[in-house]
């Protein structure tokens, strides 16, 4: 009997979990261009807190024997984040944003994961990236097209460094499969995989009542 490669395993025990983030109403809304400049802010202003306990662990993280497989400088988002959210709110962009209770929880468990589990930390760097390189690029082209953006304003999803993606992707999950985990070990990744996408899909449903209650204050003013 032929043996599932992990990377297989974990897409498809977590096919599931991803199909609920991406079809979630705020990116439904966002990218079928019912969403406003504003709503694509407010996720960039979320993705920065996200990428900032991110690349703070894959810093943390760079000698561990697992996990340095993993991390690339290629990768590296939050400086073009940065460019983004200055580019969209301007230079006191800092003073203007704050992380939603999801991103929150999100963070926090990032941080934990990151000082004491490899494979933690890898579940959330493979959900991440690996959406990045894929669903992101066409996140991109309909924003530039809604809001008219050309680079500025989208450059995270702009992988320069990164020349073919689809063979990027490939050796990532050839590293995946090449991990030594046993089955339980795997079980735990897989299941971190499946919580990480859960986040999104409830942050996603933070944005929305952000959105709502906006919209209220506006309406009452």
């Amino acid at each position: 009997m032929s043996v599932i490669p992990f990377s297989q395993a974990l897409r498809e025990r977590t096919r599931t979990d991803h199909s609920s983030s991406e079809g979630a109403g705020f990116m439904t809304d966002l990218m079928s261009g019912r969403g406003s400049r504003d709503d694509y802010i407010a996720l960039v202003a979320q993705h920065y807190f996200i990428y900032a306990a991110l690349e703070a662990a894959a810093e943390s993280m760079r000698d561990d024997a697992i996990a340095r497989c993993f991390i690339s400088d290629d990768l590296t988002r939050l400086p073009a984040l940065e460019q983004d959210l200055e580019f969209l709110l301007g230079d006191d962009w800092r003073a203007q944003i704050e992380p939603l209770p999801t991103t929150r929880r999100y963070v926090d468990r990032i941080d934990e994961v990151a000082g004491s589990w490899p494979g933690g930390f890898v579940a959330h760097h493979y959900t991440r990236y690996l959406g990045d390189l894929s669903g992101g690029q066409i996140i991109r082209t309909l924003m530039q097209r809604q809001f008219g953006f050309e680079t500025n304003g989208v450059g995270f999803y702009l992988f320069d460094q990164i020349a073919k993606p689809r063979e990027f992707k490939d050796r990532y999950r050839e590293q995946l499969d090449g991990v030594g985990w046993d089955d339980a070990e795997r079980a735990r990744v897989i299941d971190e995989v499946a919580l990480a996408y859960r986040f999104n899909t409830e942050l996603f449903a933070d944005l929305a009542h952000a959105r709502e209650a906006q919209s209220s204050i506006s309406a009452a003013g």
